[in-house]
């Protein structure tokens, strides 16, 4: 019986992802990188290009993606026996257990398995519908969610998030050689939190040196671009606004829209 309820569910999610045209695993091997913040706003970047997108919070212990919304406390609605998921603007979903859980502040204790679960849940259990583009959005390394979420979506593609410092670089490298193991394709990476602007005198401090595009080099793979850090974009989302609505003509935002552009 149990074979049972796991091929059917494999099969509803193949058939779930044959719906989506572009599944993109948005990862880091280092926390600490802003890596959710460049899976939301790539994803406001597409859907004003009139995709339709979802996003996809596998971080199991640590759901950031709600709050970064302003969704909090917002339940998703069922549909018999699946869960729709949130619609944050025209085009936009969003399905995170940060939706899910009653109190924010109480830890998930959960081994392999459960998360696992989890994830074919969020995946066969959930109704995404047609889109274009699922972001899913996944906790540093390269452990049980990435790994789970890369076999059940074997054509899913990637995108590398780091930022400049040598260490992060170091990581993003191991990040590289995971999805070269799994045989998933490599969109490229992205180097967040590049320079900040110093508002008094105008000078670019460039806060974790530069080196991304030198890596993406020497590791075979495209550089999409350079985020610049912004202060806005971080009170933003503590307050769950969504920054490229609010700031549309800043330069982390065209940042963002010449990485859509791309994508």
């Amino acid at each position: 019986m149990q074979k049972v309820e796991v091929d059917s569910c494999a099969s509803q999610i193949k058939e779930n992802m044959l719906k989506i045209k572009n599944k993109i695993l948005i990862m880091s091997n280092k926390g600490g990188v802003g890596k959710s913040s460049v899976t939301l706003n790539l994803a406001l970047a597409l859907s004003e290009r009139n995709y339709k997108v979802g996003i996809l919070d596998i971080d199991i212990h640590g759901p950031s993606m709600a709050k970064m919304c302003g969704q909090e406390n917002k339940m998703p609605q069922i549909d018999g026996k699946n869960l729709i998921p949130l619609e944050i603007k025209p085009n936009l979903k969003l399905m995170s257990l940060g939706l899910i859980m009653k109190e924010s502040e109480l830890p998930v204790i959960w081994r392999g398995p459960l998360k696992t679960n989890v994830l074919k849940q969020f995946l066969c259990e959930v109704s995404w519908g047609e889109l274009d583009y699922l972001l899913v959005d996944s906790p540093p390394g390269t452990g049980d969610e990435p790994l789970s979420i890369c076999q059940m979506i074997p054509e899913i593609k990637g995108i590398i998030v780091t930022t400049g410092q040598k260490i992060a670089l170091l990581d993003s490298r191991k990040a590289v050689n995971f999805l070269k193991k799994v045989n998933a394709e490599i969109l490229g990476i992205v180097e967040n939190m590049s320079v900040l602007k110093c508002p008094q005198c105008g000078r670019e401090i460039n806060l974790f040196r530069s080196g991304g595009e030198k890596t993406a080099k020497e590791m075979g793979v495209k550089f999409l671009g350079r985020i610049p850090f912004d202060p806005d974009m971080l009170e933003s989302e503590d307050e769950g606004i969504l920054f490229l609505e609010n700031y549309p003509g800043s330069p982390a935002a065209t940042a963002f829209r010449k990485i859509a552009e791309t994508l």
